[in-house]
C-alpha cells in the first residue's frame, strides 16, 4: 500500500512530468493543481522530444513535431497563471540514440526551455537487428534481447550503457534521467541477472558515476516504476545511488508523473533509499544564468 508522505516542513519540486502532449493521461492545468494541492515547490514539464522524425518511424510516446509550439505556449500560460503560487518550468526529456538522436541536437536546443533531461530508451543492435526500448513490453523486451544480442543479457547491459556515457560526454542536459531503467524488464525475464551480469554492471554504473562528477548535471532519483507497478525500487538502485554518493553528484527527486495523483507518487521512497545510501541533501530547479543550471539545496530531513 502507498503512503501519503508529510512534506509540509521541506520543499520538494515535480520536474519530470508528462502530459498528454505525449504519453501522460492528465493536461498541463491539472497537473499544476496536482502540483499546489500536495505544496510542491515546483513543476517541470518534460515531453518527450520529438523523435518520429529521427528514427523514420511513428511513436507513440513522444511529443509530434507539428506540436512543439502548442506546447511550449500551454506551459507559458501556465506560468502566468500560478505565477506566484508555483513554479512552473518547461523542459523536454531528450533520447540518446548514437547517431540517430541526442539531447544536444541543434533542434532542441533553439528552443526556449528551462532545462532537459537526458535519457537513453532505446536501442539499436549493432547487428541490424530492429530498434526496441528497454522499458517497453516484456515482449518486445525479449525479441530485442534474442534478436539483436543473440539472448546476451551481458551485452545487451554493455550496449545500453555505452549509450548512456556517450550521452553523458555529448552533454546538452541538465538531469540524467532514470540511469538504471534496463532493470525494469531485466527482473521480469525467465533469466534474471545471472552473478556475473551484476559484478560488470557494478563496474559500468561505477563508469557512469565518473563521468557525470565531471560535468556539471544531476541524477535523478525516479519513482516512476513503483508508481506505475513495474518495479519496487527507485531508478537508480541503492548500490548505484551509494556509487554516484561516493562521486558526490547532487541528486534530484523525481517522480515521473504521467497522471497528477504521481505527482509526488511515493517520494518517501525515495527519501528512505537516499538516506540509507548515506545522503543527506537532494536539489531543486531555480532556473538558469547565463544558461547554467541552478540548484538549491534542501535537507532529506
Amino acid at each position: 500500500m502507498k503512503k501519503k508522505q508529510n512534506m509540509k516542513q521541506r520543499l520538494f519540486s515535480s520536474m519530470h512530468t508528462h502530459t498528454l502532449f505525449c504519453d501522460g493521461k492528465d493536461d498541463i492545468e491539472t497537473m499544476c493543481r496536482s502540483a499546489y494541492e500536495n505544496k510542491v515547490y515546483a513543476i517541470g514539464f518534460s515531453a518527450h522530444a520529438p523523435i518520429s522524425k529521427q528514427i523514420g518511424k511513428e511513436s507513440e510516446w513522444n511529443l509530434e513535431e507539428e506540436k512543439v509550439e502548442e506546447y511550449i505556449k500551454e506551459v507559458f500560460a501556465a506560468r502566468e497563471r500560478w505565477n506566484e503560487k508555483l513554479k512552473v518550468f518547461i523542459g523536454f526529456e531528450a533520447d540518446y540514440i548514437k547517431g540517430i538522436r541526442s539531447p544536444a541536437d541543434s533542434d532542441i536546443k533553439a528552443l526556449s526551455l528551462d532545462y532537459i533531461i537526458g535519457s537513453v530508451h532505446y536501442l539499436f543492435p549493432e547487428n541490424g537487428a530492429d530498434f526496441f526500448t528497454v522499458d517497453g513490453s516484456k515482449e518486445e523486451f525479449e525479441k530485442g534481447l534474442k534478436e539483436g544480442y543473440n539472448g546476451n543479457l551481458e551485452f545487451l547491459m554493455h550496449s545500453y550503457y555505452d549509450a548512456q556515457l556517450e550521452m553523458i560526454k555529448q552533454g546538452g542536459f541538465d538531469i540524467l534521467g532514470h540511469p538504471d531503467i534496463l532493470k525494469k524488464n531485466c527482473n521480469k525475464i525467465k533469466y534474471p541477472y545471472i552473478e556475473s551480469v551484476q559484478e560488470a554492471e557494478k563496474e559500468r554504473q561505477k563508469e557512469i558515476a565518473i563521468a557525470a562528477s565531471k560535468t556539471g548535471i544531476v541524477i535523478e532519483v525516479n519513482t516512476g516504476g513503483i508508481n506505475r507497478n513495474k518495479i519496487d525500487e527507485v531508478y537508480p538502485s541503492l548500490p548505484f545511488l551509494k556509487i554516484i554518493k561516493k562521486y558526490k553528484i547532487p541528486v534530484i527527486i523525481t517522480a515521473d508523473a504521467h497522471c497528477a495523483k504521481d505527482i509526488i507518487g511515493n517520494y518517501d521512497i525515495a527519501i528512505n533509499t537516499l538516506i540509507c545510501a548515506n545522503f543527506k541533501e537532494h536539489v531543486l530547479f531555480n532556473g538558469k544564468i547565463n544558461n547554467i543550471a541552478v540548484w538549491q539545496k534542501e535537507n532529506l530531513k
